[in-house]
């Protein structure tokens, strides 16, 4: 998140940007972008797998003083219909939202919203 004129700007990250990505180049990205104080909303979002992996990483980068981890929420694969199973079909993951925890925190999800909260003034050096 990069503060402009009292306003909070977001990353909005296009599906064609992340496919682009290997799943540790993806998580790379995500890691330098959020340790900058951005908060990311990608449109194709990550999979149980990488989101696992996101999670092991922050927890290995945690510095009190500097970095306190990510808060993130996001939807799960879309569901398949039995002809998109018998066909092979590949779920995709849905949209998912990240950013430093001590700025974004997450108030509610369901199917069709998330909902969260920006915390304004704790990104400021």
């Amino acid at each position: 998140m990069v503060k402009k004129d009292k306003g909070i700007s977001f990353n909005l990250i296009s599906r064609k940007k992340l496919n682009n990505f290997s799943s540790s180049e993806k998580l790379k990205y995500i890691m330098k972008e959020v340790r900058q104080g951005r908060i990311l909303v990608l449109e194709h979002g990550l999979t149980p797998t990488e989101q696992t992996a996101l999670i092991e990483n922050t927890m290995k980068e945690i510095d009190h003083d500097t970095f306190i981890g990510i808060e993130m929420g996001g939807y799960g694969e879309e569901k398949t219909s039995f002809f998109q199973r018998v066909f092979g079909v590949i779920k995709k993951p849905r949209m998912t939202v990240i950013g430093p925890a001590h700025l974004l925190k997450m108030v509610h999800k369901d199917h069709d919203k998330i909902e969260t909260t920006i915390i304004p003034g704790k990104g400021e050096n």
